[in-house]
Parts: C-alpha cells; structure tokens; sequence
C-alpha cells in the first residue's frame, strides 16, 4: 500500500511539472533592442556655392562631425584635376600653386567615419580677375645654401602690412624641419617683416624646407600678393657665434662653444654709435661700396670682406685705416672696423645665418632693423604672432617670486625690443 501511494504521489508531481514545462517553450520569446545604423559624418565646405570674384589663392574649406575628410577633387572647367592637398590638421584643401584668374571652378569633398558611411559635397566658385596692385615678397631662405644655427626665416613685403591681413598671410606660410624643430611666425610692428624661429637655435645639419604661397593672397589695402616663393637649405654641421664687447673693443669668436679666436676691433664714435644687441650676419661681400651721399657726413669708400648685420647699414669689414685704433677706440660710423686679415678669416669662417652679439655701446638695435628675431626672448617674440600659439609653444608661467625676493624681473638688456623697426633702406653702410 505504501509503495502504491508513492508511485501515485509521483505521477502527480509529474503531472503538475509538466504545463510548467509547456508554459516556459510556449511563452512569447524576449525581444533584443535593436541598435541604430551609423549615421554619416556632418561636413560643412566653403567658399559657398557660386561665389565669385575670389582670390586666386581661395582654399577649400572644410568642417566635419563625426568623421573626417578623405578626398578633395578640385576640377577647372575641362575637368582637370587642380594639384593641391589637405592641411595637416585637415581644416581646408590648399592649391600647389595659386589658381589662375577669372576661372571657373569646382570642388568636391568627400568625409567618412570609422563605421565606412560617407558624404559628399560640392560647390563651385569662379576666381577675380587680374589684381591692379602686387605687393612684392622676399624670402630670406635660397635652396642649397648652407646657414649658421640662428638662421631665422624672414618673409619681407615691400609696404607696411595692416594688422587685420597679418593672420591670412601667416596661414599661407609653411615650414618643415627635419628633425623636427618646431617654432612660431612673429611679426614686427610696422608689418614690413615676419620672422620664423623655435624656442632655441637650429640643431646643427638640420633641413629646413619654406613655402610662402603668397601669390593672390590678400595683403590689405586691395593689394594681393605677387608670387609663390619656397626654399630648401641646411643648418651647419657647428655652431658659431661672435660676440663684440665695447668695454675691451675686442670680438671673441666662438666655434661649437670654444674660444677660436680674438680679434680687436674699433665700434660707431660717439657721434655715429653702434648698435647693441643680437643680430644675424645678413650678407657677405668680397667687395661693396658704401655710399652715403646727402648725409651730414657723407662719404663714398670700397671696403673689402663686408658682412652685414642691420638694414641701417651697419657692417663687419676690413678697415686698414683704423688698424691704429682697433682695440683702443671708436673711430668708425657705426660699423665694427676689423684689420684685413681679421676681415679675410672671418669671410672663410662665418656663415650667413651666425649670430653676432653686441654689448656695451651707446644705443641698442632697433627691432626690425636686419634678422632681429633674437634680439628679444622667447615669450616676447611670440607676442607677434598673428595667429594662436601652439599650447607646447607657449612660454611658461613665471616662476613665483622667491621669498624675500623681488616681485618681478625683466630679461637682459640686449633682450629687450627698443621700438618700432624702421623700413629697409638703400644705405649700404657705414665706415
């Protein structure tokens, strides 16, 4: 009988588990949510579609969400394809070489995401006629040339640039070290001169390549630029430097750090002084005249084994005239007077692009008169850039005052700007 209940008992249980069974492969199955596609990137392309009369160095320009750009195809009316590439930090597709004018062009730009979806654009914009007004470049920096360590890069204009046409400029201008030297463009005051240096001077046999794409660039005052300029040249395998002290009237010429050589030297009279500060051999010459007609001391002398620091005209050259006085006195018009055979060997030894360091005289250089990007500290020669600072450019906060201390210093002397820099003129020199 017990065993009989058991079984009976059993069968039940089995009975009741089984609809429980059933119920669970027959019930409504859970539903997964299911996930959006990708959506494509957002892009944004400028110049607005037809736009005209632009100026023939017009960019592409180009602003994406969520992807980034991949392709632009610039075409001219018979569908040829434009030379040009994205700017590193892809924010717009620059020309090879300025567009010609009065043309019509179109533009197409492709951006894509991780996920592969893609957008596309296009617009299409006809370049102004030919400008009635240039301004005329220069580059300091000439292909296959050889520079001393503190070679700034200079691009000079032929009239005063407006503030508000400083940032277009500085865009178009590209500079590519190897190894890689990073630095910053600065502008002088008057705008006549912008200048390219990093923090410190070039490692010795560094490359350095320049592209100012300034032809059809707008310059201010419906002047655009006249022309494309690049160059490509290298830094030294030594460093050298000269320094010229007043108090002593001698230079001491420094090779890789070492003394080489001391040489006296005879600086500006009192009358004609010569600038103190930290300039850059500009130009060598075996032979120039200097001419200084419709001065109030005017004179015209061929000197030999010149080498120019300022626009001003202030030279290194040979003066066997004041041999008598090198070392001694001041006697010259404001350049630094050297002997002939100290003017040969300097000629043999300096490169354009070696810094020479003046201390001591009665005036101080003025900033803008030669390849003054040295003469003024790092924190102050980035106050000239027309654009934002990279972050890791930017100088450091200012250490706090030790206790006791004083509140606040200033840099030396020579690295302080003395105003405004006057143009570039034709003097050539003084005595």
């Amino acid at each position: 009988m017990i065993l009989r209940r058991r079984a009976v008992l059993l069968v039940m249980l089995l009975l009741t588990a089984v609809p429980l069974v059933l119920a669970g492969c027959t019930g409504n199955p859970i539903k997964r949510a299911s996930r959006p596609a990708p959506a494509p990137p957002k892009l944004a392309i400028t110049p607005a579609p037809d736009s005209k009369d632009l100026p023939t160095s017009v960019e592409i320009g180009t602003t994406v969400t969520g992807g980034k750009v991949t392709e632009v195809v610039v075409t001219d009316p018979n569908g040829v394809r434009v030379d040009g590439a994205l700017r590193p930090d892809g924010s717009g597709w620059m020309p090879g070489k300025a567009l010609a004018n009065k043309q019509a062009y179109t533009a197409q730009v492709t951006a894509k995401n991780d996920a592969g979806k893609k957008v596309t654009q296009k617009t299409n914009f006809t370049t102004m006629d030919k400008p009635a007004k240039r301004t005329v470049t220069n580059l300091n920096l000439q292909s296959d040339q050889t520079y001393g360590v503190a070679m700034p890069i200079t691009v000079a204009f032929d009239s005063d640039i407006p503030k508000d046409a400083r940032a277009g400029i500085q865009r178009r201008l590209l500079v590519n070290t190897d190894p890689p030297q990073p630095g910053v463009w600065a502008w002088e005051a008057n705008g006549r001169q912008v200048s390219y240096r990093a923090p410190d001077f070039w490692r010795p046999g560094t490359t350095i390549s320049v592209r100012a794409a300034l032809d059809g660039v707008p310059m201010g005052g419906g002047s655009f630029g006249d022309t494309d300029r690049t160059g490509t040249a290298k830094i030294a395998s030594n460093r050298l430097f000269l320094e010229i002290d007043n108090a002593t009237k001698q230079m001491s010429v420094f090779k890789d750090d070492t003394l080489v050589k001391k040489i006296p030297v005879s600086l500006g009279k009192s009358s004609t002084p010569t600038s103190s500060g930290k300039m850059v051999i500009m130009e060598k010459h075996d032979s120039t005249v200097f001419d200084t007609t419709g001065s109030p001391d005017p004179y015209v002398v061929t000197v030999q084994n010149a080498q120019r620091l300022t626009w001003g005209g202030e030279f290194i050259h040979a003066a066997p005239w004041s041999v008598y006085a090198q070392g001694e006195a001041n006697v010259s018009h404001g350049c630094t007077n050297v002997s002939d055979a100290n003017a040969a060997w300097l000629m043999e030894t300096t490169r354009i692009g070696d810094l020479v360091t003046i201390k001591g005289t009665e005036v101080t250089l003025d900033q803008g008169n030669g390849w003054t990007a040295w003469n003024v500290g790092w924190d102050e020669f980035v106050k000239g850039s027309a654009l934002p600072v990279p972050a890791d450019l930017k100088p450091a906060p200012p250490a706090p005052p030790a206790p006791g201390g004083p509140a606040s210093g200033g840099p030396p002397a020579a690295d302080k700007p003395a105003g405004p820099a006057p143009a570039p003129t034709s003097s050539t020199g003084g005595r």
